[in-house]
């Protein structure tokens, strides 16, 4: 049995409530660049897609124009075809700062088909669609300031171009789900999942490319050298056939639940915001429960209470629990057996809610399972507050509560880190992480077992 430091009765309250929120606050303001949040000054200084959503929701507690402005910076390096790139990149920051970068990308050239902005170098692959959700949370936060800037009115066809090209492109198998194309994509980087279809692909040459993410982090605690040189593989080849998801021979497909969830739960704030700006909501709610039934349908596996990936090049079910499989809890109208289902494996030996610290990132049973490296199973901050909003939509409000203490009182005592050994609770990866001390702030502003304060 794991014990815990602070007891939900003892997590952070009054006096201890304040320092989290300044030094939350602090962590936030270190990571802005003017313009935008880093997730960190050390190993990433560049802007990411999905980590700017979780930034948003939780500036709009501090500063809610703020939080709208990290979301434009975003939106402002969209391409033509819809696709919200995984990273902007900051041209202050030294060019051998971090790998891949914008040389590596050559987004303004190779991109150019498909619409990549020519001023401004990103990435050519995409993260989780959080941005609706955040958006539309945003504007909650302060409806005033966003009507009086036009907020709304101003992200909602960029919003809709971004699902439409979810929905079109991305939607490789035509089975009603978006696919990715990259493990980067889905943000569960080197996840045990992604093992069988990565071994397929042929690794870069050694000495092809030179990693900056160990001058920053224990070798122990990232990716292999063997995963990362398949990840240089996949984006290279992605490039090279000029970002079209038509003509690229991908050598890794898969449709995530995770990602096609937030997708789901983003249609569902983007219908709001639709209504919002008097534009027509019924696309997106079609096309939310379009997508819940092919994500049931296609993804569901109900003899282990738990939603697969699904490998395009073989067309079947990748077996192994991860977390990505738990968060469709967050989906509006997911049917009650399946959220009964979900919530059951949540608590059980595979994931351990309540008697671990968070929830892990990999089955604890399993033997891929390694507490500290990455995806592998430390538990994450992003994915605890997604399974706490999950666990109130279907109204487990206790164990919502108790994992929202334990949030709380793990992102403080660990300095806002990126993530967690599940056992120990002991901080891994980087400190002062963004998404961290901006989800500590948004719960900070929940009600144990609820959903955000209104």
């Amino acid at each position: 049995m794991i014990t815990f430091p602070e007891t939900a009765a003892a997590a952070p309250a009054g006096g201890r409530r304040a320092r989290l929120r300044r030094a939350a606050a602090q962590v936030l303001l270190t990571n802005w660049t003017g313009a935008a949040t880093v997730p960190s000054r050390a190993l990433y200084p560049h802007q990411w897609s999905w980590d700017s959503a979780f930034v948003a929701l939780g500036l709009r507690h501090i500063s809610p124009r703020r939080a709208q402005r990290e979301l434009e910076t975003l939106l402002g390096a969209q391409w033509g075809d819809g696709r919200v790139p995984h990273i902007v990149f900051n041209p202050a920051v030294p060019a051998g700062a971090y790998f891949p970068g914008p040389d590596f990308w050559r987004s303004a050239a190779a991109g150019r088909g498909a619409g990549a902005p020519p001023a401004v170098h990103t990435s050519g692959i995409v993260q989780p669609p959080v941005h609706a959700l955040a958006a539309w949370q945003v504007h909650l936060a302060d409806p005033a300031e966003s009507r009086r800037r036009g907020f709304l009115p101003r992200l909602y066809p960029r919003l809709a171009a971004w699902h439409r090209y979810l929905a079109g492109a991305r939607d490789l198998a035509g089975g009603g789900l978006a696919a990715v194309v990259h493990p980067w994509e889905p943000g569960l980087d080197n996840s045990p999942v992604w093992d069988a279809a990565l071994a397929r692909v042929e690794p870069a040459p050694p000495g092809s490319f030179t990693r900056t993410d160990l001058d920053h982090s224990p070798a122990a605690d990232r990716p292999t050298d063997l995963d990362y040189a398949r990840y240089v593989r996949l984006a290279t080849s992605y490039r090279d056939h000029a970002y079209d998801d038509a003509r690229t021979p991908h050598g890794f497909a898969v449709e995530d639940p995770c990602f096609n969830a937030l997708l789901i739960a983003s249609e569902h704030a983007l219908a709001s915001i639709a209504r919002a700006v008097g534009a027509d909501p019924g696309v997106h709610l079609r096309r939310a429960e379009a997508a819940t039934a092919a994500l049931v349908d296609r993804l569901w596996d109900p003899a282990g209470g738990v939603f697969l990936a699904r490998d395009l090049a073989t067309g079947a079910p990748i077996p192994g629990y991860s977390v990505s499989g738990l968060v469709p809890l967050i989906v509006p109208g997911l049917p009650a057996d399946v959220a009964a289902g979900l919530v059951r494996t949540l608590h059980g030996p595979r994931f351990g809610l309540g008697r671990v610290h968070l929830v892990p990132s990999y089955d604890l049973t399993a033997a891929q399972f390694d507490g500290n490296r990455y995806w592998r199973g430390p538990s994450w901050f992003n994915t605890a507050w997604l399974i706490h909003r999950g666990l109130v939509r279907h109204g487990e409000h206790e164990a919502a509560g108790r994992l929202r203490e334990q949030t709380l009182t793990a992102a403080h005592r660990s300095r806002f880190a990126e993530y967690l050994e599940p056992y120990t609770g002991d901080g891994r990866g980087i400190r002062n992480f963004s998404w961290t001390a901006a989800l500590a702030l948004d719960l900070l502003h929940t009600h144990a077992g609820e959903g955000p304060a209104r």
